[in-house]
């Protein structure tokens, strides 16, 4: 005899306020190689995120059009609240190669960015990649699954609310992205000022010297063993800002 699957309407729309909350987060969580997938993979992907946190689907029922719009609108609120906390950390990666390439000359060449497919420079790709690789590294993509099982306790759908403690951690959250970015290229940008320093210096001694066509490979070389140098320390740094990220999130959950 052929078997019928059915749901609740309570469950369904209980499933609807995970998807639309997952999938809002989606949007701007850095997984790395997520821009360059498909459509299709990205909604399955929500899907069964969505699926894995069954247990904590909430029932819903008793309510109208308007006020289930309303609940979805706060469902991709708080999921777009989590995905911009989780995309500061990426981005501090790719501020710090910014500066970085702008100071050593290498935003004058560029390259295929694999993740977007656009034209970005060398340093930015390679910061990108690194920061991928930590995200996985420091278990952030299970720590989000577990952020979203709890905030469907904490926040069932419709008590979602964006007040003035939840902008201040968002806030908060921009600041580390610059305070990590800045930390990540101060040392490299401290060695580039030096050798800026030194050639003026021996400019100012020699004026034969012909020390322009000299500044950019010194400078790019000077860039690239500073990085090297310093490379070790870029998991500690991630994972201060990965602290932070989550007593933030943490208060928010409270």
């Amino acid at each position: 005899m052929p078997t019928e699957v059915s749901f609740a309407i309570p469950t369904l729309l209980g499933f609807l306020m995970v998807l639309t909350r997952i999938s809002a987060a989606m949007v701007f969580v850095p997984m790395p190689g997520a821009k360059g997938v498909t459509d299709m993979a990205k909604v399955t992907f929500c899907l069964f995120t969505t699926f894995a946190l069954f247990p904590f689907w909430p029932s819903v029922n008793g309510i109208t059009m308007g006020q289930l719009a309303g609940w979805i609108a706060l469902e991709a609120a708080f999921g777009l609240t989590v995905g911009l906390s989780v995309a500061f950390l990426s981005e501090a990666f790719t501020l710090g190669a910014q500066i970085i390439g702008l100071q050593a000359g290498y935003s004058y060449a560029s390259t295929v960015d694999p993740m977007s497919q656009n034209d970005t420079t060398v340093l930015q790709t390679m910061m990108q990649l690194m920061a991928g690789l930590l995200f996985f590294a420091a278990g952030l993509d299970r720590y989000v699954v577990r952020v979203f099982a709890r905030s469907l306790e904490v926040f069932p759908p419709g008590q979602f609310r964006i007040t003035e403690p939840i902008l201040m951690t968002v806030q908060n959250l921009g600041s580390i992205l610059f305070a990590t970015g800045l930390r990540l290229a101060l040392p490299v940008v401290a060695l580039l000022l030096l050798i800026d320093i030194s050639l003026a210096l021996l400019g100012r001694v020699n004026s034969q010297l012909q020390l322009l066509s000299l500044a950019f490979p010194i400078k790019m070389l000077g860039a690239l063993a500073a990085l090297a140098a310093t490379v070790a320390v870029f998991p500690a740094v991630y994972e201060k800002a990965v602290q932070q990220m989550m007593f933030s999130l943490t208060q928010v959950l409270r």
